[in-house]
């Protein structure tokens, strides 16, 4: 399943919403996923600067849960007229 998920490069404008997105809404089909079943197959999703990103916060903060990592991912990856226009 993990093979399927959105890959994410980190140079699009927003292409880290369709991650985030597809695994958020893996949680509301499967509410009983375990989490950890997702963020142990979040590095298959990353490509490019986005594996770096991903292996370097891995090494400096090691196992977080999703609401960490997509949290981690909005601030990273969402310019500032994003964040704008989610809060209006």
């Amino acid at each position: 399943m993990a093979s399927s998920w959105p890959k994410f490069s980190g140079t699009g404008e927003y292409d880290h919403m369709e991650l985030i997105d597809y695994i958020d809404g893996l949680f509301i089909d499967v509410p009983s996923i375990p989490d950890y079943w997702i963020t142990a197959r979040l590095n298959t999703a990353f490509r490019g600067h986005a594996t770096i990103w991903y292996t370097e916060m891995k090494e400096i903060h090691g196992r977080r849960n999703w609401p960490w990592w997509k949290s981690q991912m909005i601030q990273k990856y969402s310019n500032g007229t994003w964040i704008w226009q989610k809060t209006m």
